[in-house]
């Protein structure tokens, strides 16, 4: 059997390996379009605040590990996928012909809308060439503009502020990262970083980025590092909706991302926003999966469409899609929306239908001195989605109660008076469900339903 990959991310190099110990005598190809072994974009923060090397990034550390499972990389781009006839157009001309095609392409950044963003010294932060460039402009005192504050464009800032650079981020929507983030904890977390010394604009956009004129550059005063040696001077000028022009060194770009489908243009394969799978991450091909952040499967939650950009997604993607294309029937139950994020030390999670349901109810609670703040969303009994800021003892409860549709019973209402005691929800339905089987299997009950732990009230750091 001739397998064939394209992407070596973590979805593409996990498929490759499970492909290899699943089918010991298959043929397994990797292509990757870049010119280093395949590394991970989520360690690029890393790479940036200089407590790893760029080999730091690499998925595998080992330089032979790829020829020694006898997996073929190949660094080029594919530019066609010709499905009928099981062939693959490269850009140096050759092509690769497969049995079974994984597609895992990723993603790729967005581009504001912005007048000069092609200017030099403007760069997203997606690859190893994106970091060298950031590396070099980003130094203590240099002005940089981060342009979104999303879930990427928050791992990013952490690593700028790190650097010690004088850093303003501008986010259009009205609250920092928005689609993980309802009001009260968008704004929580840019109290805190305003707090870290980081200047936040909210509710606005960048109209155009200028190079800067002579005239620009006397006006300011010339910044020095903690030597007192005279900084470069700032070369752009970003000018915001609000009237406000500001001077920067660099300028990052963190506006979204897209799957990477163009080259899929009259192959036959079904897209939408990213390539539709069913179940078995296969695509209306037989021949043909996708996985990671070009797949559009199905949503734990909703039981719809979505695209999950997330590394956890991508993995696991990988694994199944490979099981599935060497002829292990594995099924993927769907992609659970979660996300985790470090802001500075400040920790957020959003799970699920963070936002709530049409019908349901919702409860939290929220210390915002203390930067801590909790909100739950439920369909009838069931626990469908949370947000959480400050807290960390809680991501796992909240992850385990919605991705096992757990019923709360009369748990779900002393949670909507007290949100904070999840603890001890988790405990006391994970204590009925063990004491159910066992008493279905002993014929025994206690009529222990409602298992109460009062030394875990308030568990953890709330």
């Amino acid at each position: 059997m001739r397998y064939a990959i394209i992407g070596a991310g973590p979805a593409g190099v996990i498929a490759a390996e499970t492909l290899r110990k699943t089918d010991p005598q298959g043929e397994v190809t990797l292509i990757g379009d870049e010119p280093e072994p395949p590394y991970s974009r989520m360690a690029i923060p890393y790479l940036l605040i200089e407590t790893i090397s760029e080999q730091g990034t690499y998925l595998r550390k080992n330089p032979d590990h790829f020829r020694q499972q006898g997996i073929h990389v190949m660094q080029d781009r594919v530019t066609a996928v010709d499905a009928e006839r099981q062939r693959l157009s490269l850009q140096s001309g050759g092509a690769v012909d497969y049995d079974r095609l994984l597609i895992a392409t990723g993603s790729h950044p967005l581009e504001p809308l912005v007048p000069g963003v092609d200017l030099p010294g403007v760069h997203p932060c997606w690859t190893l060439a994106d970091a060298r460039q950031i590396l070099t402009h980003a130094y203590p005192g240099a002005k940089v503009v981060l342009i979104g504050a999303g879930f990427i464009g928050c791992i990013i800032l952490e690593a700028l502020a790190m650097r010690r650079v004088e850093l303003t981020v501008v986010e259009m929507g009205d609250r920092m990262v928005p689609r993980m983030m309802d009001q009260t904890a968008g704004n929580l977390i840019k109290q805190w970083c305003e707090s870290k010394g980081v200047k936040v604009y909210t509710s606005t956009r960048v109209t155009a980025i200028e190079s800067s004129t002579g005239a620009d550059i006397a006006r300011l005063t010339p910044a020095t590092d903690a030597t007192g040696e005279e900084l470069p001077a700032p070369g752009l000028q970003v000018i915001l909706d609000n009237g406000v022009r500001m001077a920067a060194n660099l300028v990052i770009t963190a506006a979204g991302v897209k799957s990477n489908i163009n080259f899929l243009q009259g192959s036959g394969i079904q897209t939408n926003q990213g390539i539709l799978v069913d179940h078995y991450l296969q695509t209306n091909i037989p021949t043909i999966y996708a996985a990671g952040d070009v797949a559009e499967g199905r949503d734990f939650s909703t039981g719809g469409y979505a695209v999950h950009a997330i590394q956890p997604t991508a993995s696991e993607h990988g694994r199944i899609a490979a099981l599935n294309m060497a002829g292990v029937p594995t099924a993927y139950r769907g992609s659970v929306n979660m996300n985790v994020l470090d802001t500075l030390g400040l920790i957020a999670s959003s799970f699920g239908q963070w936002m709530g349901v049409e019908g349901g109810d919702t409860a939290q609670a929220c210390d915002p001195g203390r930067f801590r703040y909790i909100h739950l969303a439920f369909q009838d009994d069931v626990l469908v989605g949370a947000t959480s800021l400050g807290l960390t003892t809680h991501v796992g409860v909240l992850r385990g109660l919605i991705q096992n549709k757990v019923h709360l019973h009369d748990w779900k209402t002393k949670l909507m008076q007290d949100p904070t005691r999840i603890m001890e929800a988790y405990l006391a339905r994970n204590y009925s469900s063990q004491h159910g089987a066992t008493a279905r299997r002993t014929g025994r009950s206690d009529h222990h339903d409602q298992f109460d732990c009062p030394s875990e009230r308030h568990a953890g750091d709330w």
